[in-house]
C-alpha cells in the first residue's frame, strides 16, 4: 500500500463539534477523510460522506465496505434519558462501527473521545459519587456507577485485541468549538443567552452554582482536542493510552464571566444560593431569538438549534471543583495549549463570520 493510499481517515460523528475540527485538520495535512453521519448538513468541505446509522449494524457494515481507513476517530454519541439506555445505545454504536470495519481490515489506530464524566459519573448520578481529587489524573480507578464511557472503552479494548489495532482515549472537559445543532456547545449557548439578555435589557446572570463561580476549572478548545487526537493517532507515544485534554490553563468563572459580559455589552450578576438556570431563564427565548435573527438577517432563527441550555446548566451547576491534569500528555510529547479567554472569543467571532450571531 502506498503512502497516499494509507493516509485515509474515518471520522464517526463528523458533523459534530469535534468531528468537524478533526476533519479540517486532517484535510489540511493531506489526508483523505471519510465522514460518517446520518446527514450531510454540517459536513466539512472536502470530506467524503458515508451515510449510515451506527445503531444499524448491517447498514454500517455495508456503508464502510471498501474504505479501509488507516485511522478512525469515534466522536459520535447519543443522549438518552437514563444511563442504562446510554450504555445500550452508545455501546452499540462503537461496537457496530468497529465490527463494520473488521472485514476489510487495515485499521491501524482508533481514537475515542469521551470526557470528564469518566471521573464525575453519568448524568443520572452526576458529580455526586465518590470522586478523585482534583486535578483528575488518567490512572484514577473507575467509579462504581455504571457509565457509558466505560462501556465504550471496553468495546474499544476488546476490538483492538481481536483486530490488532492500537487505541487512544481522549477525556475532554467542556468543549469550546464551532457547531450548530449540537447538544454540547457552551460558547454558542452563552453567546445566544447574552444577546437575548441584551435584547430584553436584562442582566447576564451566571446560571450555575456558587461553587462553580468560585472554584477552579478548565475547558477544552475544540481545535486543541483535534490536535491531540491526530497526534495520538500518528505518534507511537499515543498508542494504547488514555489522555486528559484541556487547554492547559485554569480559571474561575467569577473572572471570565465579567469578560464575556463586557464583550457583549451587558451587565452581569453573580450567582445566588440557588442556581437561576438557563432552562428556566430561557423558557420563553424562542420568539425573542426569532426577532433578533430576523432583524439581523441571521442564518438560523430556531434557538433550539443553537443553545443547549440543559448542558450548560449541568456544567455550570456542579457543586465541586473540576479540572484536569495534563502532565501525562505533555510527558508523551503533546505540548500544545490554548488561552481559554482567547479560545472563547475566537469561537464567538467564527459564529459571527458565519452569520449565526449578530
Amino acid at each position: 500500500m502506498s503512502q497516499t493510499e494509507s493516509r485515509r481517515a474515518l471520522i464517526a460523528g463528523v458533523t459534530g463539534i469535534s468531528g468537524q475540527t478533526i476533519a479540517k485538520q486532517l484535510l489540511g495535512q493531506g489526508w483523505t477523510v471519510y465522514g460518517l453521519s446520518r446527514r450531510e448538513q454540517g459536513l466539512p468541505e472536502g470530506v467524503i460522506h458515508v451515510k449510515a446509522d451506527l445503531l444499524d449494524a448491517a447498514e454500517t457494515k455495508s456503508a464502510l465496505a471498501g474504505i479501509r481507513p488507516e485511522v478512525v476517530f469515534m466522536t459520535a454519541w447519543v443522549k438518552k434519558d437514563t444511563e442504562a439506555e446510554n450504555i445500550e445505545v452508545n455501546g452499540s454504536t462503537i461496537r457496530n462501527l468497529l465490527a463494520g470495519l473488521e472485514p476489510d481490515g487495515g485499521v491501524r489506530h482508533v481514537a475515542l473521545q469521551t470526557g470528564l464524566k469518566h471521573y464525575l459519573g453519568p448524568f443520572d448520578d452526576y458529580a455526586t459519587a465518590v470522586m478523585a481529587e482534583t486535578p483528575f489524573h488518567e490512572d484514577e480507578p473507575r467509579l462504581a456507577t455504571p457509565n457509558f464511557y466505560y462501556t465504550q472503552e471496553d468495546e474499544l479494548f476488546a476490538a483492538a485485541e481481536k483486530q490488532g489495532f492500537t487505541w487512544s482515549v481522549h477525556r475532554s472537559h467542556t468543549v469550546f468549538g464551532y457547531a450548530v445543532d449540537n447538544a454540547m456547545n457552551m460558547v454558542l449557548t452563552l453567546s445566544v443567552y447574552a444577546n437575548i439578555c441584551k435584547e430584553l435589557g436584562k442582566p447576564f446572570i451566571f446560571p450555575g452554582s456558587v461553587a462553580q463561580w468560585n472554584g477552579v476549572t478548565d475547558v477544552t478548545d475544540a481545535d486543541l482536542l483535534g490536535e491531540q487526537l491526530v497526534w495520538a493517532a500518528t505518534s507511537p507515544a499515543g498508542e494504547n493510552e488514555a489522555f486528559n485534554i484541556a487547554n492547559g490553563d485554569t480559571f474561575r468563572w467569577r473572572w471570565l464571566w465579567p469578560q464575556i459580559a463586557r464583550h457583549f455589552g451587558v451587565e452581569w450578576e453573580a450567582p445566588q444560593a440557588e442556581p437561576r438556570t438557563l432552562v428556566e431563564q430561557m423558557k420563553d427565548a424562542a420568539p425573542v431569538w426569532e426577532a433578533i435573527a430576523k432583524r439581523n438577517g441571521l442564518a438560523v432563527d430556531d434557538v433550539t438549534k443553537l443553545a443547549s441550555w440543559w448542558h450548560s446548566d449541568s456544567d455550570l451547576g456542579r457543586n465541586i471543583e473540576c479540572f484536569t491534569d495534563m502532565t501525562k500528555s505533555r510527558e508523551a510529547g503533546f505540548l500544545n495549549f490554548r488561552s481559554t479567554p482567547k479560545s472563547f472569543f475566537a469561537k464567538v467571532e467564527s459564529y459571527r463570520e458565519a452569520n449565526i450571531l449578530p
